[in-house]
């Protein structure tokens, strides 16, 4: 799979997706969320900003192929474009993270604007895409920041757990320093809830309370519990390929769905 020249011409949806608990989906919501869009036509870009890289594995880009990756673009040592990777599904590319992205946020300790690094290559190219997916790292750090600086808007995965409106709340009050003081126009497009378990009442109890305290920015879709959904990013395949009718599968369209209509309501 090689690298493609892309023509940079459009003006796209920018969404961080960002919890910096680990094991919530987030990376899971990404790749779903994107092929879902892709599937129905949109053009779509993954920027894996997260030095584990498991937004890159789970689209079957091998190690070999991430010569050239976020962290390069970060750095100032390569171009959006040149880093960009097509993946098996139409109409969706990737730009891969490598093992180096886990060392930039020393390197850019004492660079001027270091937060406005992956808004300024955004900004730079334009990006022929309908939406860009940032996964963002499980950390509330510079990495974050930058996709929360490039973004209009964050798009939360919120796994079904105990400490699940804790944690949030310190992603809230991020989003709302970063708001503040670096990016005016960014919001919480919405929180999704993942890992949902109707077999265990703690699950409703979380859900209830999320909706309760954020009202309509929580999406009506839930991710259930599924074993597919986990096996798939094995295989390097999102599960909408790995099996396209089981129920996280469904479920990720119709989160897609959601949040194109919710996509529409923002743009009238």
């Amino acid at each position: 799979m090689a690298s493609t020249t892309v023509n940079f011409t459009g003006t796209p949806r920018i969404l961080a997706v960002a919890n910096q608990k680990g094991g919530v989906g987030k990376t899971t919501t990404a790749i779903n969320l994107a092929t879902a869009l892709a599937a129905v036509h949109k053009k779509v870009l993954i920027i894996d900003l997260d030095p584990q890289g498991n937004a890159s594995t789970g689209l079957g880009i091998q190690r070999s192929q991430r010569g050239l990756n976020s962290y390069h673009v970060l750095v100032g040592e390569a171009t959006l474009s040149e880093t960009i990777l097509e993946t098996p599904i139409p109409g969706l590319h990737v730009m891969p993270s490598g093992v180096d992205l886990s060392g930039a946020e020393i390197e850019l300790t004492d660079v001027g604007r270091r937060e406005y690094r992956l808004r300024n290559a955004l900004a730079m190219e334009g990006a022929n895409y309908d939406y860009i997916l940032i996964d963002c790292p499980p950390a509330l750090g510079l990495l974050t920041i930058n996709a929360m600086v490039a973004a209009r808007a964050v798009l939360v995965p919120l796994q079904c757990e105990f400490f699940a409106l804790e944690g949030i709340s310190h992603l809230v009050k991020t989003i709302e320093r970063v708001k503040r003081g670096l990016n005016p126009e960014l919001e919480i497009q919405g929180i999704v809830l993942t890992m949902f378990d109707r077999r265990n009442n703690l699950s409703d109890m979380v859900a209830s309370d999320v909706r309760e305290f954020f009202g309509e920015k929580v999406y009506q879709t839930v991710i259930p519990r599924n074993v597919r959904v986990s096996e798939a990013p094995s295989h390097g395949r999102p599960v909408l390929v790995y099996d396209l009718k089981c129920a996280g599968s469904q479920a990720y369209i119709d989160l897609a769905s959601e949040l194109l209509h919710r996509e529409r309501r923002v743009a009238a």
